[in-house]
């Protein structure tokens, strides 16, 4: 079983435009409503390919009833911690060409007491999981040190943690040695303090981490593929996409991909980026099941193209 917690979760509202035009009206050709946040689209992928997940997270008014009711229809178990302020609904514009507009609401900040019960929930499933995946930004009202509490106590019940999240709170996590972290391009640079224009870059800013506190780092580098970063050394895996419907979730798909391949090795890296490239193929944040995934177009070597020049440099 894979557990997820998802401290800022949301409702996701995608409209898919002919393009964006400032001042003008913008008439949708597709919508879709999602359930929202990374660790809760982890749980979805988990779903999709027909394994257990439980999903923790923190819902209040209408729009977390409405989440809550999303994950059910969706066969997803949720371990919801209810709060006074309401769950934040997040906007995403999807143009034609690929290019994606996201308007993310700052979220509920949540009391003493909701702080514990979300934790003290995690505590109670913690001894069925083979993971605790803990995804995305912290709500107001949570310290940067919260994930880094949780990690601490994650390994005391003796569970495996991957956390994917950035900035001064995976800086303090690091402190605690959590089992993977899944940094995209942007999260890289920001926590290493310097720009990656390479694959190279990208590669160095990996290591650091490691040596910091990670035990494996997964990279997402958008088109440019995924770095894998472990004590057994460094991977690069990659999968040709011809067209991006959308990239909303593309990197939780793919922590889930290696997650349910056992969260280690080659074997697990290919997963990542068959699930990965499956994701930003379908419209807004729909997760990939077994139907949509092309793990033969994917390729993993452990010769890393360290001189190729990212998509999207790192700033």
């Amino acid at each position: 079983m894979i557990l997820t917690v998802t401290p800022n979760p949301s409702l996701d509202r995608t409209y898919e435009i002919p393009s964006l035009d400032r001042g003008e009206v913008v008439r949708a050709v597709g919508e879709r409503v999602d359930p929202g946040g990374k660790g809760v689209n982890v749980s979805r992928a988990v779903t999709a390919a027909g394994r257990r997940t439980v999903a923790v997270l923190p819902l209040g008014g209408a729009p977390g009833a409405l989440v809550a009711d999303l994950l059910d229809a969706q066969g997803i178990e949720v371990a919801s911690v209810p709060v006074a302020g309401a769950t934040r609904s997040n906007v995403a514009l999807a143009e034609a060409d690929g290019v994606l507009t996201k308007i993310n609401a700052p979220g509920p900040e949540l009391s003493a007491a909701e702080q514990e019960a979300l934790l003290d929930t995690v505590r109670r499933h913690a001894p069925d999981a083979d993971w605790i995946a803990c995804c995305g930004s912290l709500p107001r009202g949570l310290a940067p040190s919260w994930y880094a509490d949780l990690v601490a106590r994650a390994h005391a019940a003796g569970v495996r943690i991957a956390l994917d999240t950035s900035g001064p709170a995976l800086r303090h996590a690091l402190r605690e040695r959590p089992d993977l972290v899944k940094p995209n391009a942007e999260e890289l640079a920001e926590a290493v303090g310097r720009p990656l224009a390479t694959v190279g870059d990208a590669l160095k800013a990996a290591e650091e981490l490691r040596a910091r506190g990670a035990g494996t780092v997964l990279a997402s580098l958008g088109a440019d593929g995924q770095l894998l970063v472990d004590g057994d050394g460094a991977r690069f895996g990659s999968a040709p996409v011809a067209l991006v419907r959308s990239n909303v979730g593309a990197g939780d798909a793919s922590l889930a991909g290696f997650l349910l391949a056992g969260g280690r090795g080659a074997e697990a890296l290919a997963s990542a980026v068959a699930h990965g490239a499956a994701a930003v193929r379908l419209p807004g944040s729909v997760m990939p099941g077994p139907a949509e995934l092309d793990p033969g177009a994917v390729t993993v070597t452990a010769r890393i193209p360290l001189d190729r020049p990212l998509s999207e440099p790192a700033t």
